[in-house]
């Protein structure tokens, strides 16, 4: 009698190599819940075309910035938090929208600006007021390397650079 098992779809070399990923991020995929790839009668994994979907709903949601914890609720459509956390997310969208828009309106002023020292130039300044005044919300885990956000120095403390 034959198998049951799946031996159509792709292999997890050739799924990986699809997408650009290397093998052991499908695998750790799996393992968070993200993916649930069919098994072939040797037991391999077989990604078939739904398993091609969630893999491209996960590379677009990362790009988005969304961790894979925020993905996992996404994907399960039983998750009850799943609205807020999407919430949630347009929110932080919105703030990295507005951030971009702050960046480029910068870019383009220092563009035109004819002062040699842009830090010198009040309308430039105006581009970084909040930050000056602290009124701005500055997130360093966006600018900082992979080691994470620079602890904040306890008040009235400056810190080197």
């Amino acid at each position: 009698m034959k198998s049951s098992a799946v031996t159509d779809g792709e292999s997890i070399g050739e799924a990986a190599a699809r997408f650009g990923l290397e093998t052991h991020v499908l695998r750790h995929w799996e393992e968070e819940g993200l993916l649930h790839p069919t098994r072939d009668a040797a037991r391999r994994r077989r990604y078939v075309e739904r398993d091609s979907v969630r893999i491209a709903v996960i590379l677009r949601n990362k790009a988005a910035g969304l961790s894979l914890e925020q993905i996992r609720v996404l994907l399960d459509e039983e998750a009850p938090d799943r609205h807020r956390v999407l919430e949630e997310h347009v929110a932080e969208l919105d703030r990295r929208a507005a951030d971009i828009a702050q960046a480029r309106a910068m870019t383009e002023h220092a563009l035109r600006c004819r002062s040699h020292d842009i830090t010198e130039c009040p309308r430039f300044r105006s581009h970084v007021a909040d930050v000056l005044s602290g009124e701005a919300r500055w997130l360093l885990v966006h600018t900082e390397p992979m080691g994470g956000p620079v602890p904040s120095p306890p008040p009235g403390a400056t810190r080197a650079n």
